[in-house]
């Protein structure tokens, strides 16, 4: 699924694997070289198991509520502004165009 979203002051368009079912509570403890799309209403998210990743929260219309670099091992990442989506991008040279 590709998104398109406005980051750093740079429109950002990326290719995403959407996480639904299962893989929704897998996500990058096994997807680790992609950027990953949630839609996840307020939910919150841990990083157990993960590698360092961008986590970049969108409302419903695509406008970036929120974002953090999120480091392994944390039980409870959340922001503190309401959201419908979270992206997920592992801190990886393949993106780091988006991660400068």
């Amino acid at each position: 699924m590709r998104c398109k979203f406005n980051f750093k002051g740079r429109q950002i368009e990326l290719e995403l694997k959407e996480m639904k079912g299962i893989n929704k509570f897998l996500g990058l403890m096994t997807y680790r070289n992609d950027a990953l799309l949630f839609n996840l209403n307020n939910e919150s998210i841990h990083s157990l198991f993960c590698p360092k990743f961008l986590a970049i929260w969108l409302d419903k219309d695509n406008k970036v509520v929120e974002y953090e670099f999120v480091k392994p091992w944390r039980f409870h990442v959340k922001p503190r502004k309401d959201f419908s989506k979270l992206i997920e991008i592992p801190v990886d040279k393949k993106y780091k165009d988006i991660l400068s």
